[in-house]
């Protein structure tokens, strides 16, 4: 499996974090490194990774790139940030790697958060979109977690086009409008390890990406729609 993590100004965490998933069987860890300006790029390739530039600033962009440059069948994503939990990727993996599911994501709500983890803006989204993605598609999801996986074939039919931080969302609702099987387990959520939030860390962020959070969803339901939306939409199971 192809690991691919995100990174923009992480210098101080991403060390840390591609030692880590390194300790586990994977076949490579890929940071993408989104336009920092710090050494973010130098510190992630010490540290045993493989690291891709997308200098065009965008969270959607910068995991596409990390795709594109992917070896592996099976691709799994997670921030740079630390707040991600590493051991918690061969459970997301499994379900994937032995064909029982299409598409895996790690529920941050469902496990056990360090306290301020998790901004009350963010579980708010959180739950919002959950609530959407049943009422729509009847499908079980209670986070937007970055931590999932899928296989490479099938992300590629997905036909993903949100280049910002809708990006999490549209997989979502594009894996629950062709029916795929989903499937969510509970992981753990840490404090970030180090840098400054571009979503949760103030208000002026933390809105401006629950305005994208609606946007996205309102506008990609209404393609999905006129596409044929779901059929037999199974629901995601624990």
């Amino acid at each position: 499996m192809s690991i691919i993590i995100p990174c923009l100004n992480e210098a101080e965490p991403i060390g840390d974090v591609v030692r880590e998933v390194l300790l586990l069987d994977v076949a490579e860890v890929i940071v993408v490194d989104n336009g920092s300006s710090d050494d973010t790029a130098a510190i992630a390739r010490a540290a045993g990774a493989r690291v891709i530039s997308e200098p065009i600033p965008g969270y959607g962009r910068a995991c596409a790139a990390g795709v594109a440059a992917a070896r592996s069948p099976i691709l799994c994503f997670l921030d740079g940030d630390g707040s991600d939990v590493p051991a918690f990727i061969p459970g997301v993996i499994a379900p994937i790697a032995e064909g029982q599911a299409d598409f895996v994501m790690g529920s941050r709500l469902r496990g056990v958060r360090e306290p301020g983890s998790l901004t009350p803006q963010q579980v708010l989204a959180a739950r919002l979109a959950g609530l959407l993605l049943r009422r729509t598609y009847g499908v079980e999801f209670t986070d937007m977690s970055p931590l999932r996986a899928i296989r490479a074939d099938t992300l590629a039919a997905l036909g993903m086009a949100e280049m910002t931080y809708g990006w999490n969302l549209e997989m979502q609702m594009r894996v629950a409008a062709k029916g795929l099987r989903c499937r969510e387990i509970a992981v753990d959520h840490r404090c970030r390890q180090g840098g400054v939030s571009k979503v949760s860390g103030n208000l002026a962020a933390g809105m401006k990406a629950a305005w994208k959070i609606s946007t996205t969803f309102l506008r990609l339901a209404a393609t999905l729609r006129r596409q044929g939306g779901p059929s037999n939409v199974p629901r995601a199971v624990a």
